[in-house]
This record gives C-alpha cells, structure tokens and sequence, in this order.
C-alpha cells in the first residue's frame, strides 16, 4: 500500500508543493441528478417555490469550488483564476458542468468536482419537497489540463 501521505511518524501532511513551478492549470468535471417528469417541468416553468433553481446552483457551485480548502483536509488553498458552472435541464433531470482555472503549483480537479458536487447538492435541496425519488450520479473528472 503507498503511504507517501504520511510523514516519518505516521502521521497526515500537506504535500508540499513549494519547489513546484506555476503552471497555468484547468479542470473539468461534470455530474447529473435525476429527477421526476414533475419536477423538471416545474424548473422549467419557473414554479419551484424556493426560486430559480438552477441559477441557485450555479452561485453555489461557484462558491464551493472557493472554498474547497476549507472543506476537504490536507488540500492547499488555492488562487483561481476563473470558475464556471453551467446546468442543462435534460429530459430525466440536470447535468452540471464546472470549469475551473489557475495559474500555481497544483491542479484545480478538487474545485471543480466540489462545485458539481455542491451545486446537485443545491438542486436536490430546492427540489426535495416535490421529489422523493432524486438520484445525484455520475460525478466526474473529465478533463485536468495543465500547460
């Protein structure tokens, strides 16, 4: 088993990434919630009694992918250049798209997968009251660029 995230004495570190050179850096992940027939039309409509679904997901996304470091252990807090996140009202529910960009030492892959995470967090909230059968899936990392 690879231990290299622990130092001498076993316990957990940052690794370090001080003698890395900046480059600029990009990720892109993607992920989706199913929902019911109902509740996509009601997001389409506008008529989700806590507002504009999918805008709200966005902001969130957008916010989360900030503060990533403060919410997963031992990942460096990182300067970002640029945070996009788009939803898409499919036929079976919402996909969302985040694009993350940087210019440092370490890849931005953790930003982008919290803020699709968070903003299908932030849909299944708004719609929990008109659909109990929602399914976050497929959270994934489809691209880590860095040049």
């Amino acid at each position: 088993m690879e231990l290299s995230h622990l130092n001498p004495q076993g316990k957990l570190h940052m690794v370090d990434v001080g003698e890395k050179i900046s480059q600029k850096r990009q990720a892109v992940a993607v992920g989706r919630i199913l929902l019911q027939a109902e509740t996509i039309q009601k997001i389409s409509d506008g008529t989700i009694i806590k507002g504009d679904v999918l805008a709200s997901a966005e902001v969130a996304g957008i916010m989360a992918a900030k503060k990533t470091s403060e919410l997963i252990p031992l990942c460096h807090p990182l300067s970002i250049n640029q945070i996009e996140v788009r939803t898409t009202l499919l036929s079976n529910g919402v996909e969302v798209l985040a694009t993350v960009k940087s210019t440092g030492p370490t890849g931005v892959e953790m930003e982008a997968l919290t803020a699709v995470s968070i903003a299908l967090l932030t849909l299944y909230d708004m719609c929990k009251a008109i659909d109990k059968q929602m399914i976050i899936d497929c959270i994934t990392l489809l691209e880590k660029i860095k040049e």
